[in-house]
């Protein structure tokens, strides 16, 4: 039997761990990893659940994002990051793990130690649900609400946002009491920043491969 558990624990050890940055951002697409065939999902699992402009989830995995023309699907609003604790928060990322690609990233988690700013010490599991042409290695782009549009913006169209609101398109907003304006069901997402976060700035960490939290895929409906 130990013979036989032998592979499972070689590739448990084998999984992404190292050195990264972080940023933040929050656009309103689809998420990457919300179309089929990018991974190897579980049985019976689905795609990243991608949202209609009314934050109704879609059953069409295929659906086009709103971030390109004619496209109907957006960020679902309970893809937010949360306190579980004081030390530990969970979320969503976009991400890009050195030598790896979509298909060993989509919907696979990662535990994030914070190791500088006012966050050090702390740890955020993450669940890759997107990646960027942006990125850098070993990059995980945090999903905060007002974090920032980044490249596109989904934002305008799925929630009325001014297509200059929601503070800078790198970085976002800058103050807590900007989250007020937000739509309600954003507004948790928005305040995590300035008070779980403590408005950290792309703070470096040091990362491994998890086991998903159930609830993270709870909430993207995504298996590996």
């Amino acid at each position: 039997i130990l013979l036989a558990l032998l592979p499972f624990f070689l590739e448990v050890n084998s999984q992404a761990s190292g050195s990264g940055q972080t940023t933040r951002y929050w656009d309103c697409c689809k998420a990457s990893c919300g179309w089929t065939k990018k991974a190897t999902l579980a049985s019976g699992s689905n795609p990243v659940t991608s949202c209609d402009r009314n934050d109704n989830p879609l059953t069409n995995y295929d659906t086009p994002s709103g971030c390109q023309s004619g496209g109907t699907a957006y960020t679902c609003s309970n893809q937010s990051p949360w306190a579980v604790s004081e030390t530990l928060a969970y979320g969503f990322a976009a991400t890009a793990i050195s030598g790896g690609s979509e298909a060993s990233w989509c919907c696979a988690c990662y535990e994030l130690t914070f190791t500088s700013g006012p966050v050090a010490g702390k740890k955020m599991v993450v669940q890759s649900t997107n990646t960027g042409g942006d990125l850098g290695a070993n990059h995980f782009d945090l999903a905060m609400p007002g974090g920032g549009f980044g490249i596109f913006n989904g934002c305008t169209d799925e929630w009325g946002t001014p297509s200059t609101g929601w503070g800078q398109q790198y970085g976002g907003i800058a103050t807590r009491s900007q989250c007020d304006a937000f739509p309600e069901k954003l507004k948790a997402g928005c305040y995590w920043r300035f008070d779980w976060f403590q408005n950290a700035d792309n703070p470096a960490v040091t990362f491994k491969q998890v086991t998903c939290p159930a609830a993270l895929t709870a909430k993207s409906g995504c298996v590996r």
